[in-house]
């Protein structure tokens, strides 16, 4: 495959494979921003942010696409006039004929995503989601002859039905007796018109991912031999131990939160580091890239000795009552490696496009030392 067979359109597929954006959040604005998603990739510039440097950069390395974490546009434009720095970068992109597209929450809240990123340059082991989601999975029942029951099985479950944490090819089924009678329209696969007919058949009980419903609906429809498939959907309040908010695990020894402090500083190469003290040594980590406030009293309740992210506001310090270091890096600090991210899983897809790493800080924050 040549650079010119492959597509923007490709490389967001491939992306939404490993954060579907079904998994952002309601507030975001993750996805393709600016660009037609039709065009030949000439080039990727992998950056956490996307402001008019990015696109200037884009410009000067020959690629015509931005990969991003954070969103250009949150909100709606009501104008394009290049009053700020939103409009400007916009209207650039657009002018340069440069997409932009955006994976943010959506990579925040999966697995093996921005925080697993963050985990891993601590160090963390035995890592699982800090608050997992509910309500983003469903089940399907479905009703099919015992002689098809295999095949319409590993239909389902190649598109991603029955997947459940470590386990794959997770079914359910009793055997019991169908019964129904074709009218003069119909074209049956079992039966003839106006005879009721009796058929040993498979209840059929799968979960999978809520977004996935369409296509497990369409896979079961064409692998099922009926005419008229016997189904029904559930959504489920369960939570989902693959999606969710930050991500705890722990150290391979207990350290002291000076040496804590010390490693944070040296892996994230910090300048300062804002924390709560604790009288007590650092064995159970939790993280959340960008703002993460809101997962304290998740990380308390799951017994972290420290917390690591960024964006706390002085009174919520308070709430680590002494039970967790809070230790916040700085929001640009904590997902800066979403780059390195971005880069590895397409550089494992993708072997032969540009792939660029953007060079540029766009941290808006500096420090007075």
């Amino acid at each position: 495959m040549s650079k010119e067979e492959i597509r923007i359109k490709e490389i967001i597929s491939y992306l939404e494979t490993l954060a579907p954006r079904a998994y952002q959040e309601s507030y975001d604005n993750a996805g393709l921003i600016v660009g037609n998603s039709s065009n030949h990739v000439s080039g990727v510039l992998i950056s956490l942010d996307a402001t008019e440097e990015i696109v200037d950069e884009a410009i000067a390395t020959g690629c015509n696409l931005i990969v991003a974490h954070h969103p250009i546009v949150f909100k709606g434009l009501k104008t394009l006039t290049g009053s700020n720095y939103v409009e400007r970068t916009v209207i650039k992109a657009i002018q340069q004929d440069i997409a932009i597209y955006a994976i943010h929450t959506n990579l925040d809240n999966v697995l093996d995503g921005v925080n697993a990123e963050i985990a891993h340059i601590l160090g963390l082991q035995h890592l699982r989601i800090l608050a997992p989601k509910s309500n983003v999975l469903s089940k399907i029942v479905a009703f099919c002859p015992k002689d098809n029951t295999g095949a319409v099985l590993a239909a389902l479950h190649e598109v991603g039905a029955g997947h459940i944490g470590n386990y794959d090819h997770c079914s359910f089924r009793v055997a019991g007796t169908g019964s129904f009678r074709p009218n003069d329209k119909a074209t049956p696969h079992i039966g003839a018109a106006h005879q009721l007919e009796q058929v040993h058949e498979d209840r059929l009980e799968l979960i999978f991912p809520s977004h996935l419903s369409q296509v497990i609906i369409n896979t079961l429809q064409t692998a099922h031999p009926y005419e008229e498939v016997a189904y029904y959907l559930t959504s489920l309040q369960n939570q989902y131990q693959e999606v969710g908010s930050g991500m705890i695990g722990t150290l391979p020894e207990p350290m002291q939160p000076d040496k804590f402090l010390a490693h944070l500083k040296d892996v994230f190469d910090l300048q300062v580091i804002k924390y709560t003290p604790v009288n007590k040594k650092i064995h159970t980590v939790a993280v959340c890239g960008g703002a993460g406030s809101f997962l304290l009293e998740s990380a308390k309740k799951q017994s972290a000795d420290a917390f690591v992210t960024s964006d706390f506001k002085y009174h919520e310090y308070f709430d680590a009552e002494g039970r967790v270091l809070v230790a916040d890096i700085g929001h640009y600090e904590s997902e800066v490696s979403t780059k390195n991210l971005l880069h590895r899983k397409l550089k494992q897809k993708f072997t032969n496009i540009a792939l660029r790493l953007s060079k540029a800080n766009t941290n808006p924050v500096r420090y007075y030392l």
